[in-house]
């Protein structure tokens, strides 16, 4: 389980296709402290198994596969060399709880459709919301994107807002993000579980007395 603070932004040393799969090598640091081959590491929201580890020259790295499932459901897919991503290793169970339940199962992507810059510094971005999600995002809710816990300021019809703020800006990938560039979203897990329930018809109806269809 993650938490959505992110670590550190690692660079994409290599990307190139497995197969049907895609493997990546990313430069990192903090999050090799305590590295360990099968060792979780959240890449831009998404659960990677570490399949290997070492330094050059360069600095410390380690490599990961993204299987076909997540090729269809996030942007490494696209991955190229060069590119920025932010990592975060798994919770400890005495560690402080600083952002929100993430699982690191990205449910969809959305696109960036609006930034607007405020006089502090903070930007308040605006998202495509995927039909998949309607309802799992909520005004003041929690949301992560590219992994990073942030909270809804408002969502309009197809679309939701996120404000944000300068150090997130300036520790994330989400200050260098522009209008089109594609980001990974996966809803806070109880809301996921709530909808999950209304489809099952799981959830109380007044009109059966309280009982769900099913029951």
């Amino acid at each position: 389980m993650f938490t959505g603070i992110v670590e550190e932004t690692g660079i994409v040393r290599e990307a190139h296709d497995n197969g049907d799969g895609r493997r990546l090598v990313v430069g990192a640091d903090v999050v090799l402290d305590d590295v360990a081959m099968g060792s979780s590491i959240a890449v831009d929201g998404c659960c990677l198994t570490v399949t290997g580890f070492g330094a050059d020259d360069r600095g410390a790295w380690f490599a990961a596969d993204a299987v076909p499932e997540t090729i269809d459901r996030t942007t490494l897919g696209g991955s190229a060399e060069g590119d920025s991503v932010n990592l975060e290793r798994p919770m400890p169970a005495d560690g402080r709880f600083g952002g929100h339940i993430v699982q690191g199962h990205v449910d969809a992507v959305t696109e960036l459709e609006a930034v607007h810059e405020h006089l502090d510094g903070s930007r308040r971005l605006a998202f495509r919301l995927p039909d998949a999600l309607s309802g799992q995002i909520v005004e003041k809710g929690s949301v992560a994107l590219d992994g990073i816990s942030l909270t809804v300021a408002a969502v309009d019809g197809a679309t939701f807002d996120i404000a944000v703020v300068p150090h997130t800006l300036e520790v994330t990938t989400l200050g260098c993000r522009v209008v089109g560039d594609r980001l990974n979203v996966e809803a806070d897990i109880l809301a996921r579980y709530v909808a999950g329930l209304a489809a099952a018809g799981r959830l109380p109806d007044e009109r059966t007395g309280g009982q769900g269809e099913h029951d």
